[in-house]
């Protein structure tokens, strides 16, 4: 096994002060190493940042059959609890017929300062609404009233997630060797970093996957690079990379460091994984990458806000910089 190679580094003055190592793939559809760093088969948990593989089964077993757009994006979404979030997935669950209480995510305190504002001036508490994956939730309730099992969507061996561990081992094109409970309270399956860079390069290139689940990947990638705001929130990495890229490429997070990007016009996917799961250093090496697949401007504002974020003192002096590791960015070389 390959080590963890070095992929971002914090200096502060003239010393190197910090160094995050992990693993990164690029891949294609055919699960064909394109360039990669650390290694390509260690096996990881990805998070949220396989979402968009967790609402396949929403949209080509048909239970998603007229799902809007943002919908779409939402059942893809790790955001911020804002209210452009929580109105949209409660509007969801009403058309269902089903309300708050019917989700199995667990409440969260929103990140959106202007919704803890809003729920703080008007006396209310947090409620699984505002949970980062409320709308990946929505989806499961969708898809589990059509394949039925109860209400307990998140149990293992639920007909919901059964049809997302099926989905998602033939999108990584392997069995996955095990399985933990995620934040949000559904089993996240593991897979090893090249497995999950080739679902998303399948997910940017699905015509091998046939015609149903070929339809629901593209339906889901374009709904994810439309809605960049439903996907994560202003401020936040996925939504202002997706952006930069002009919504070309679809960016995605996770929890402890993860991230993937989805390339459809050069059908490529890639997956980030840093080792000591920072996401300051995830961020800087998603954007690192980007850059050098030329699916980003160097310059682009908010790519330099993850590439190369400064470091201040609390009084506001000049104090370093966090910077992709040279031998990772290799001076922008492109791949």
């Amino acid at each position: 096994m390959a080590e963890a190679a070095p992929l971002v580094e914090l200096w502060r003055g003239a010393l190197l002060e910090s160094r995050h190592r992990g693993h990164a793939v690029v891949a294609d559809a055919r699960g064909a190493v394109v360039a990669a760093w650390g290694d390509p088969g260690a096996t990881i948990y990805p998070r949220s940042s396989c979402k968009m593989l967790q609402a396949l089964p929403l949209l080509e077993s048909g239970a998603g059959a007229g799902l809007s757009s943002e919908r779409m994006a939402l059942a893809c979404a790790s955001h911020e609890g804002a209210a452009i979030h929580v109105t949209r997935v409660a509007a969801w669950l009403a058309e269902m017929g089903l309300g708050e209480p019917d989700l199995r995510c667990g409440p969260q305190i929103p990140s959106d300062a202007d919704e803890r504002r809003r729920l703080r001036e008007a006396g209310l508490g947090t409620d699984q609404l505002h949970n980062n994956c409320s709308g990946k939730h929505a989806g499961f309730l969708m898809l589990g009233r059509h394949l039925g099992g109860g209400a307990e969507y998140v149990e293992i061996d639920h007909p919901v997630q059964k049809a997302v561990r099926a989905a998602f081992e033939e999108m990584t094109g392997a069995e996955s060797p095990g399985w933990g409970v995620d934040g949000c309270s559904a089993p996240n399956f593991a897979c090893s970093v090249t497995g999950l860079a080739t679902a998303m390069a399948r997910m940017a290139d699905p015509s091998g996957l046939g015609r149903a689940r070929g339809d629901a990947a593209r339906a889901l990638v374009e709904a994810m690079c439309a809605h960049p705001d439903l996907v994560a929130g202003e401020g936040r990495a996925c939504t202002e990379l997706t952006r930069a890229a002009r919504g070309a490429v679809a960016v995605k997070t996770g929890a402890e460091g993860v991230f993937t990007a989805i390339l459809p016009a050069r059908g490529l996917g890639v997956a980030v994984k840093i080792e000591d799961g920072a996401t300051r250093a995830a961020e800087c090496a998603i954007a690192a990458l980007l850059v050098r697949l030329g699916a980003v401007s160097a310059e682009d504002p908010a790519t330099l806000r993850r590439l190369s974020p400064p470091i201040h003192s609390r009084r506001g002096f000049p104090a370093g910089a966090t910077r992709p590791d040279p031998g990772f960015f290799a001076e922008g070389r492109a791949i």
